[in-house]
């Protein structure tokens, strides 16, 4: 078990150096033409327009004083929306509604809420990622579709008013705003196109890469290596293996003897697509991995950006998550470890190996030995699908069964500090949580956290519990 782990690490830079593929460099890499059309072909485009807001004139009295936004404008095209600000360890106390115009067309969308309280996911206190700098204020991303007209509007949450006698309502309510944080931008997120399916000719004439060959930047060829125990380097998805294929792997991995806390608690592993599979852009993260040192607890969160997507949009939807993680937040990196969309797709999160013990930035104060998956929806009042349920109880099987972890168990974890915890306290915990069960916060959602229990049972069926 401990070399299953570990020695994949060490591979890194030798599979991406030992494996017969062409690696871009940057200047000076020799290319053949060919190549240099299969490098187009692989480059994952998207962009972020980051547009200031602005108090907005009172519109007659229809507004709250203090709202800021921007009214209805052509922007470049987009499908993830979003508000920052300055200071991350302020609360954007108030509402966040938006309206988009459909791309290439005359229709506007009615007002959709933006989840405001997005805080409690984040690096924790005291890391290199948390104390960079970079860090901003954010509410959650919400994915609207392809877009090319945006409004905006953010209202100040009304703070219990304290009239005195005779003073005016309007006087009164004015004084009772609560103020909105400092900085505020709108961010605008086009994730880009999808990358060509293998095979399929691309402009040039030149066939897009297969899977698990081709042509491969070399950021893409590390952040691919760190699963070569699993899949060929530069595949599109770790394939799913029967339990006794899994039980298998792990002994030949540890030279024939399997870590008697594993054996037979451990699921079958399930089909991950890995983040070239999605397209992930890895010239957006820092280059190097974080590693904690075991995995103890799996956070279950919802993404909170809506569940107007259909299944082949989740790889857009991901990036469009991962590119305001790092661009628009200032993390290293998309903060969860895993992604499981409506159909039961799993996707691989932060870069640093599906099986390895990679520090997210999921759950504030609790990141270090856990790890942290997010459901694509919003799940407060709707129901997440079966599908996605079941992906849970089968990434958890395999992944908490790597570390010998019951899931249907309970674990201890210390707090880094936050809003339920003090910093060095040791909490008990459920081996599957909810978000909420370490930082005060409606995530996962009522709906989705209400099924939890179903997720640790069959999780722990499938590791033969």
């Amino acid at each position: 078990m401990r070399g299953f782990l570990t020695s994949s690490i060490g591979v890194a830079s030798a599979a991406a150096l030992t494996l017969p593929l062409a690696l871009s460099s940057g200047a000076g890499a020799a290319t053949t033409p060919s190549a240099d059309r299969a490098l187009t072909a692989q480059a994952i485009s998207g962009s972020t327009q980051s547009l200031p807001l602005a108090v907005l004139p009172r519109d007659r009295g229809l507004r709250a004083p203090g709202e800021q936004g921007l009214t209805q404008r052509d922007v470049h095209p987009f499908s993830l929306v979003g508000v920052v600000w300055k200071d991350p360890a302020l609360a954007l106390e108030g509402s966040v509604q938006v309206r988009t115009r459909a791309m290439g067309t005359a229709r506007w969308s009615g007002w959709q809420d933006v989840e405001t309280h997005n805080s409690d996911h984040a690096p924790d206190p005291g890391t290199a990622e948390h104390d960079s700098g970079r860090v901003r204020g954010a509410t959650a991303p919400l994915w609207v579709g392809a877009s090319d007209g945006v409004e905006v509007r953010v209202r100040p949450q009304a703070a219990p008013a304290h009239r005195t006698a005779g003073s005016s309502a309007n006087s009164a309510n004015s004084a009772a705003q609560a103020p909105l944080p400092k900085g505020l931008r709108l961010e605008l997120v086009d994730p880009g196109e999808e990358p060509p399916p293998a095979g399929e000719p691309v402009p040039g004439g030149a066939p897009a890469e297969a899977a698990g060959s081709g042509v491969l930047t070399a950021e893409s060829a590390a952040a691919s290596a760190v699963n070569a125990d699993l899949a060929p380097l530069g595949a599109d998805a770790i394939p799913a293996l029967t339990k006794k294929e899994t039980e298998s792997e792990l002994i030949e991995a540890g030279g024939g003897e399997a870590d008697t806390k594993v054996r037979p608690y451990i699921g079958p592993r399930p089909r991950i697509v890995t983040r070239k599979g999605w397209g992930a852009d890895e010239k957006l993260r820092e280059p190097d991995f974080g590693y904690t040192s075991k995995v103890n607890a799996a956070f279950v969160h919802h993404s909170a950006t809506g569940n107007n997507y259909k299944c082949s949009q989740a790889p857009s939807v991901i990036r469009g998550i991962y590119r305001y993680h790092v661009k628009s937040m200032g993390w290293r990196d998309i903060g969860y470890n895993f992604l499981v969309d409506k159909c039961g797709n799993i996707y691989e999160g932060r870069a640093g190996g599906v099986a390895k013990p990679v520090m997210g930035a999921h759950t504030l104060g609790f990141n270090t030995n856990s790890m942290g998956v997010a459901v694509l929806g919003t799940f407060g009042s709707s129901n997440p699908a079966a599908a996605a349920v079941d992906a849970l109880a089968r990434l958890t099987a395999w992944k908490l069964g790597l570390y010998g972890v019951n899931p249907s168990g309970k674990t201890y974890l210390t707090s880094a500090g936050g809003n339920l915890y003090p910093k060095g306290k040791s909490v008990r915990l459920n081996a599957i949580s909810g978000h909420r069960d370490g930082f005060a916060t409606e995530c996962p959602g009522r709906r989705l956290y209400d099924k939890l229990g179903t997720a640790r049972s069959t999780s722990a069926s499938l590791q033969g519990r």
